[in-house]
């Protein structure tokens, strides 16, 4: 992966990140009372291209089924360390090029790296349930995955919209007994958090200012944080008996 790369995708894509962090600014500054409908629909495009697939990316199906090649389809943990690994590689050359140039290529490279950082991530997350046996076009595991993004915190904010452990979801129809409107609450939930890890006073976002050292931190940062979401999908998803 290189710039050329990271600013060929989709511009509609760049350009919803880009809304959506201006009106999630706009709310903390106080102009607005909420984190308004552009951070919602910019997670939800997260999760609809991570696990489905769209242009350039490959859906988490197919991820999956690249991960279980060879002798990982009878062992289904080594394809899951081959997702993760694969994942990991993307996000943390992607971190490295968004802070290569500093803060003179920070304003162009930071919306792309939002979007391939939580769209990568969100893609593993859906191949790790898919290899564990879980129906990743299912609404409520599809929630699920939107609230692993937030590593640690997923089992909380699943709580806060009536979603307890997956047990077992996997194995039956639950779309009928996801709460009302949970989807959405997951996704101004996840969009919010999105929002203060990339706030413009973000410890990240000053590190990743400085040329030279800004890719050397952005890479570490966005590995380490894709392997919270790891840790937590494998936690969220447990193998279907």
């Amino acid at each position: 992966m290189g710039i050329r790369d990271l600013l060929r995708r989709d511009d509609r894509i760049t350009d919803t990140v880009r809304e959506g962090l201006r009106e999630g600014r706009r709310a903390l500054s106080g102009e607005r009372s909420g984190p308004g409908n552009a951070l919602e629909r910019l997670v939800e495009t997260f999760r609809d291209i991570g696990l489905d697939g769209k242009l350039t990316y490959s859906s988490a199906q197919v991820a999956a089924e690249r991960a279980q090649r060879g002798r990982a389809r009878r062992r289904p943990e080594k394809a899951v360390r081959r997702v993760i690994r694969r994942h990991r590689r993307g996000v943390t050359a992607g971190g490295f090029l968004t802070g290569l140039g500093g803060v003179f290529t920070l304003p162009l490279l930071l919306p792309t790296n939002v979007a391939e950082f939580y769209i990568q991530a969100t893609r593993m997350v859906g191949a790790i349930a898919t290899v564990r046996g879980y129906d990743v076009q299912d609404e409520e595991i599809r929630a699920r995955v939107l609230a692993t993004l937030v590593g640690e915190e997923s089992g909380e904010v699943l709580k806060n919209v009536g979603l307890g452990p997956v047990a077992g979801a996997a194995t039956r129809t639950v779309a009928g007994r996801l709460p009302q409107h949970a989807s959405s609450q997951v996704a101004s939930a996840i969009g919010g958090r999105i929002l203060k890890r990339f706030g413009l006073r973000s410890v990240r976002l000053f590190g990743k200012a400085i040329p030279g050292l800004g890719a050397v931190l952005g890479a570490l940062f966005d590995r380490a944080q894709l392997n919270r979401i790891a840790k937590a999908a494998k936690e969220g998803f447990p193998p279907v008996q």
